[in-house]
């Protein structure tokens, strides 16, 4: 994995005596995905979770996307470990691609472990310690006492992490919410919460996704009876979207296929990936039929369940695909019905779109969570946050996990909950927690890399900002073959791919390479002999003519050949 270069950074830092408590988040603060939460005690970093984002119309064709360590990696001789708190992708989906620069011990619960290192395969890092860490352990990392509670979420065993330091208590809470149904794993433990409230708590770092949402989340049982009614319904082939790593969902609808005679297919890799992690830590009965992709195309209609992924639209996943007619092997007809059992994760709602309209093209009868009970977020309302904060009664509360607006909403729901002080961060922010009140002490580099083949490259870079220059203002390219006088040798050969059509702007094009020779005529003879001089002359031309002709400010390329 070819990895950008990182500026040097005094091995000081943080600022202050170093028995002092800080926080730092390199990712999801200000943003949902992407966690990268680092702490920092006794001349040690801790870091919780290690995530991914995915590309949308603002990242042309990036389809993952994760923190830029260098910050950490520059001190990585001081990193204690890794804790994962679930196995949800925003959370440990870059490990695979930055562990490399880190070199750290990792620690997992089982279910996060087995699917991490199915992950790790497919990079070539099987070989990674993973220490595995029983639901509600106990252990030290450096000089980090931890332990973890735990929660319920949409997927199994997702974990808060209890920090103990000298300088105080710090409960990071992951992704939560309070499940009294969750059916797969058990419920939030309440009893550890309250117990450690009991004990004091400096600093409380949590989820902020749903601080905007009145209520409480939901629970997945009621889910399930919902689906079933659904799907009782449907007389054709039925296909749910969900997120792959929903187990408790994936059991309701292995429940609902049983139910009405139908036969559940799973359809998307990820999906095998999961059950396959859920089997091994006891989640999913490994005696269960599922079907595959190529068995579920010769199934009656009628007789069929399937699971997809792609809920959001990813171009790459299984429903997307079959939707736009370029699955290998599944394809839906007039009459089926597409469930889609999972929430729009902010910045996904065109891709949803054009994916809902695509199967409602297809004669697909399309049901969402707009009009029919089919989802339940993970993530917990202000109920939930307000039960929270009554159980833990922290000194300071830390919104992450959302943008800057849910925090802001769980900022001022802290303070309406008698927290002392709420601070609102971003990435980059290095808090100190102790000793004296809580502040923002510094601001560290921070950024986001794209996964570009093997290369991880920056998205603030060159590299990316031409590409979205290119992809809103178009390209132009001109080759010139000039003598050593600077003397046209043959006529400008001019494209514009996005401009101007090949055949239908034909005129336009000879124009161009016509504009772009008439240049060397106003040069001077010196000018002409200089390729520098020449090149800028003729991008001047071009780019005047595209703004005339196209109101666009194109990226302009010159190639200039001397014989």
């Amino acid at each position: 994995m070819n990895m950008p270069p990182a500026p040097a950074r005094p091995a000081s830092f943080p600022p202050g005596a170093p028995q002092d408590l800080h926080f730092l988040a390199l990712g999801g603060s200000g943003e949902i995905g992407m966690n990268l939460n680092l702490y920092a005690y006794r001349g040690q970093w801790l870091m919780i979770d290690l995530g991914v984002t995915f590309g949308d119309d603002s990242t042309p064709g990036v389809d993952v996307i994760m923190p830029d360590i260098g910050f950490i990696a520059d001190r990585r001789d001081a990193l204690a470990g890794l804790v994962l708190t679930h196995a949800h992708e925003d959370h440990i989906g870059a490990v695979q691609y930055l562990w490399p620069r880190l070199q750290c011990p990792v620690y997992a619960t089982p279910f996060t472990a087995a699917l991490l290192r199915r992950k790790l395969a497919d990079t070539g890092l099987s070989d990674l310690p993973i220490t595995v860490i029983p639901m509600s352990g106990k252990f030290s990392v450096g000089p980090f006492d931890l332990e973890l509670i735990t929660l319920t979420h949409s997927i199994p065993e997702p974990n808060a992490v209890v920090i103990r330091t000298g300088q105080g208590t710090v409960l990071h809470t992951g992704d939560w919410k309070l499940d009294p149904d969750p059916l797969v794993g058990p419920v939030a433990d309440e009893a550890a919460l309250k117990a450690l409230g009991d004990e004091g708590v400096l600093a409380m770092v949590g989820d902020s996704t749903n601080a905007m949402r009145e209520g409480e989340a939901g629970s997945e049982a009621d889910v399930r009876s919902a689906l079933l009614a659904l799907v009782e319904r449907c007389e054709a082939r039925v296909a749910v979207a969900c997120f792959a790593s929903n187990v408790a969902r994936l059991q309701s609808l292995i429940d609902v296929a049983k139910a009405t005679n139908r036969e559940i297919a799973l359809v998307g890799r990820s999906l095998w990936r999961i059950v396959a992690a859920a089997r091994e830590s006891g989640y999913l009965d490994p005696d269960i039929p599922f079907v595959d992709d190529r068995e579920a195309a010769w199934l009656p209609r009628e007789r069929v369940l399937m699971v997809c992924t792609g809920s959001q639209g990813e171009p790459r996943a299984a429903l997307p695909r079959i939707a736009r007619g370029d699955h290998p092997k599944v394809t839906f007809e007039r009459g089926d019905a597409c469930i889609f059992s999972s929430r729009i994760i902010p910045g996904n709602e065109k891709a949803i779109g054009r994916l809902q309209d695509d199967l409602l093209r297809l004669g697909v009868e399309v049901l969402t969570e707009r009009d029919h009970f089919v989802h339940v977020s993970g993530h917990p309302c202000r109920d939930e946050l307000v039960r929270m904060y009554q159980w833990v009664r922290p000194q300071l509360a830390i919104p992450v996990h959302g943008e800057h607006r849910h925090m802001v909403a769980h900022a001022e729901l802290a303070r309406t909950c008698q927290v002392p002080q709420a601070l609102v961060t971003a990435n980059g922010s290095l808090i100190r927690l102790a000793p004296g009140t809580p502040a923002i002490v510094a601001q560290v580099p921070s950024g986001r890399l794209a996964l570009q083949g093997e290369a991880l490259l920056p998205i603030e870079g060159p590299s990316f900002k031409a590409r979205n220059r290119i992809a809103s203002e178009g390209a132009v390219v001109a080759t010139l073959v000039l003598d050593r006088e600077g003397r046209a040798q043959a006529p400008a050969k001019v494209s514009a791919p996005g401009l101007f059509d090949p055949e239908a702007d034909r005129d336009s094009l000879a124009a161009m390479g016509r504009a772009a020779t008439a240049v060397l005529d106003r040069l001077s003879r010196q000018d002409r002999r200089e390729d520098a001089a020449v090149e800028a002359a003729v991008a001047t031309a071009l780019r005047r003519y595209v703004r005339e002709q196209r109101g666009k400010r194109p990226a302009t390329t010159v190639h200039l050949m001397r014989i």
